[in-house]
């Protein structure tokens, strides 16, 4: 049975960005055939933490937990091939896999590439770079999720540029990472090798929560 995950962020009493996850899971739900909750009530009040909810065909699924670090990531590249996973659902085995590989060697999480060998994303964040003074990111159509944090980016910068890319075109490039839950994160380092932060990721870090 397909079970879909919002991991939704609670910041000063308020979920900035809601109406992202609302539309996200619509869209899952109606691909997968699971019934859209009617009346979801929006998450509010309390202490800065993390609103997770469990949506199938049984019904929704409630929990709290805490927000996790905001610290530069240290990431590998994973062992673990990527296969699509156009939808966020709990069966994410080989993404838990990537992660427990990066941290048994010290690093913060895995880069997951594709069977062709084409920048896919992390365990937990999508991956994000400056070209040309513009944020691109890999194709969605190449099966990655589809991230809240993806679609706010988008709508402070008029617009992702897509691109299909190996590792080595990216290497040394400025590059980033973000999702819902912690926002926009710099890369420390790739592989043991430190990575430029710029002040345009600092600047849009800053700009991420409405």
């Amino acid at each position: 049975m397909d079970t879909l995950i919002e991991t939704v962020r609670l910041r000063n009493g308020a979920a900035p960005l809601w109406y992202l996850h609302v539309r996200r899971l619509a869209t899952s739900c109606r691909a997968l055939g699971v019934p859209i909750p009617v009346d979801l009530p929006t998450p509010e009040g309390g202490a800065d933490r993390v609103h997770r909810l469990l949506v199938s065909r049984r019904g929704v699924v409630a929990g709290e937990r805490p927000v996790g670090s905001t610290a530069p990531v240290r990431l590998i590249t994973s062992k673990v091939v990527h296969r699509p996973y156009p939808h966020k659902l709990v069966d994410r085995e080989r993404f838990d896999r990537a992660l427990a590989d990066a941290k048994a060697i010290g690093a913060d999480d895995g880069l997951l590439l594709t069977v062709g060998g084409q920048v896919a994303e992390t365990a937990i964040w999508g991956v994000f770079w400056w070209e040309d003074g513009r944020v691109a990111a890999p194709a969605l159509d190449i099966g990655i999720l589809p991230g809240v944090a993806r679609a706010r980016i988008d709508e402070i910068v008029g617009g992702i540029d897509e691109r299909k890319v190996t590792l080595e075109e990216i290497r040394g490039r400025s590059l980033f990472v973000a999702n819902s839950v912690r926002g926009v994160v710099p890369i420390a380092t790739l592989d043991g090798a430190a990575v430029p932060d710029p002040p345009e990721t600092e600047a849009l870090a800053t700009r991420f929560w409405p």
